[in-house]
């Protein structure tokens, strides 16, 4: 399956990340070869893409009219992992496993918020289930900035299944919740081997989803809303989860 990948960090980061199959960089006729552009190009060359220069108005078409910057990449589909891959990973590094799992959150601007975010604190992995949420499409990669390039991103066909299997190799399943019998999250140690669940956008973790994870956990709060954006939600409680790890982890290596 082949995908067009716009904007200047989002393709940046994909060449970098170098997990796809390259087909071809595009380039907006006379856009200013300079800064991110002269690092786009000199990745493509480092990789042999061809190169080649078209009107803004068909970058615009390829993009849907999103903000291409333009620079758009035709490559393959994204290199989906296997759960197992995940906490191959973590064992890996030496680490105790951090991975985030996704209750069907359909909005690509929230998942790639995540996903930024996931890759910013070092996750492990991401865990999606097959069908009715958000796939890793051109949208989500250009929401993350292209962080999602980085990740391993595990999609199985039952959540609540993989959750399980998760408890078998000593995994707590922490749920981002609101409601009766949760804890603030001030009040929980996230040191532990962990799988960060949250719901999706207004409707929150499914009932299956949420009886199985180990414990629910909320944000305090002392405004006028009682709640927040699924994805500035799950963000504080990531880096909550690293902290809890004194910051501590694997440093990739610089391209």
């Amino acid at each position: 399956m082949t995908e067009y990948l716009y904007g200047r960090w989002p393709v940046l980061e994909t060449l970098r990340a170098g997990r796809r199959k390259f087909e071809q960089l595009l380039l907006a006729e006379g856009i200013d070869e300079k800064g991110t552009v002269t690092d786009i190009l000199e990745a493509a060359v480092g990789r042999g893409i061809n190169v080649r220069r078209v009107p803004r108005r068909v970058l615009d078409d390829l993009s849907k009219n999103g903000n291409h910057q333009g620079v758009a990449l035709r490559a393959g589909g994204y290199p989906y992992v296997s759960l197992e891959d995940t906490l191959s990973t973590a064992r890996s590094r030496d680490e105790r496993p951090f991975l985030l799992v996704l209750d069907l959150l359909k909005d690509p601007q929230n998942v790639g918020a995540l996903l930024r975010v996931a890759d910013a604190v070092g996750v492990h992995g991401v865990v999606l289930q097959e069908r009715r949420g958000v796939d890793v499409t051109p949208a989500v990669v250009s929401a993350s900035s292209g962080a999602v390039e980085h990740l391993n991103v595990a999609v199985v066909t039952n959540l609540v299944t993989a959750m399980r299997r998760l408890r078998e190799e000593g995994i707590w399943l922490v749920g981002l919740d609101i409601g009766p019998d949760t804890a603030t999250l001030d009040k929980v140690d996230l040191n532990l081997p962990l799988a960060l669940v949250l719901g999706s956008e207004g409707e929150g973790l499914r009932r299956l989803v949420r009886e199985t994870c180990d414990l629910r956990i909320t944000l305090p709060m002392r405004g006028h809303v009682s709640s927040l954006n699924v994805a500035t939600a799950g963000s504080i409680a990531l880096y909550a989860a690293w902290q809890a790890r004194q910051w501590e982890g694997w440093t990739p290596p610089q391209p």
